[in-house]
C-alpha cells in the first residue's frame, strides 16, 4: 500500500512538473524576441507548393538577411519547384552581395505527412515517417528561428520544436505568417499552431482575422 502511494505521488509530481514546464514555455513563447547583440540567427524556412513559396520569399525580401543566417530551406519531398525558386532567390542575393550561396543557404526536403487525396488511414503511417524525419532534421539543424506560412509540412517541424523547448533541448522561435488567401478563417496549419500556442509570433494579413483571433498580429498585405 505504501509503495502504491509513493508511485501515485511520483506520477502526480511528474505530471505537475511537465505541465508547469509547458505553461512556462507557452508564457515565454509569446514574448517578443530580442536579439540584443544583433548576432545572426540560424533560420529554418518552410516552403510550400502553390502560392506559399512566393509569399515566403516575399517575406524574406523584407528581412535583414545578414541577421537570419545561415538559412535552411525545407520543402516536401514531392515539391521540387519550391526549392528551385529558393535557389534562384539565394543566387540573386549572392550576385548582389558577393557571398557564396553554399555558405549561407542549404536546401533540403522532408517527407510529406499527407498527399492530396490520400486516405486518412494510410496517412497515419506517412505522418509517423514525416515526424521521425522532422525529428532527425531538427536534431541536425537546431535552428534558432523557424519561419512558416501555412504548408502542412511545417506542422511536424513545429511540434518537434515545441517539444524541444519543453525538454530544454533547443529554444527555436516560431514565426507564423498566415497566407494572404486566408481571409475569413485560418488554415488548418495556422489553426493548430494558434490553438496549441506553439507559435511565438502569429501574423495575419487581414484585419477580420485578427478580430477573430486576438492573439494574432495584423501586419497588412505582404504581397
Amino acid at each position: 500500500m505504501m509503495d502504491s502511494s509513493i508511485t501515485i505521488a511520483a506520477i502526480i509530481l511528474s505530471i505537475s512538473l511537465i505541465l508547469s514546464r509547458v505553461l512556462y514555455v507557452i508564457y515565454w513563447s509569446g514574448r517578443p524576441v530580442r536579439n540584443k547583440c544583433l548576432k545572426p540567427v540560424s533560420t529554418l524556412i518552410v516552403l510550400g507548393s502553390g502560392g506559399h513559396t512566393a509569399e515566403m520569399l516575399n517575406v524574406l525580401s523584407e528581412l535583414q538577411k545578414d541577421l537570419f543566417a545561415p538559412r535552411f530551406y525545407i520543402a516536401a519531398a514531392t515539391d521540387n519547384m519550391s526549392l528551385q525558386k529558393a535557389r534562384t532567390y539565394e543566387n540573386q542575393l549572392a550576385d548582389k552581395t558577393g557571398a557564396e550561396v553554399d555558405k549561407i543557404a542549404q536546401f533540403m526536403q522532408i517527407y510529406r505527412s499527407r498527399e492530396v487525396g490520400q486516405s486518412y488511414f494510410t496517412s497515419v503511417w506517412t505522418t509517423l515517417i514525416a515526424t521521425l524525419h522532422a525529428l532527425w532534421l531538427m536534431l541536425k539543424l537546431r535552428p534558432q528561428v523557424i519561419l512558416c506560412n501555412g504548408p502542412g509540412t511545417c506542422i511536424p517541424l513545429c511540434v518537434i520544436a515545441f517539444i524541444f523547448k519543453v525538454l530544454g533541448i533547443r529554444w527555436s522561435s516560431i514565426f507564423y505568417v498566415e497566407s494572404i488567401a486566408r481571409v475569413k478563417r485560418l488554415s488548418l496549419s495556422g489553426l493548430i499552431l494558434y490553438k496549441l500556442y506553439m507559435a511565438d509570433q502569429f501574423f495575419v494579413q487581414w484585419p477580420q482575422l485578427q478580430r477573430l483571433y486576438p492573439r494574432a498580429r495584423y501586419v497588412g498585405c505582404l504581397m
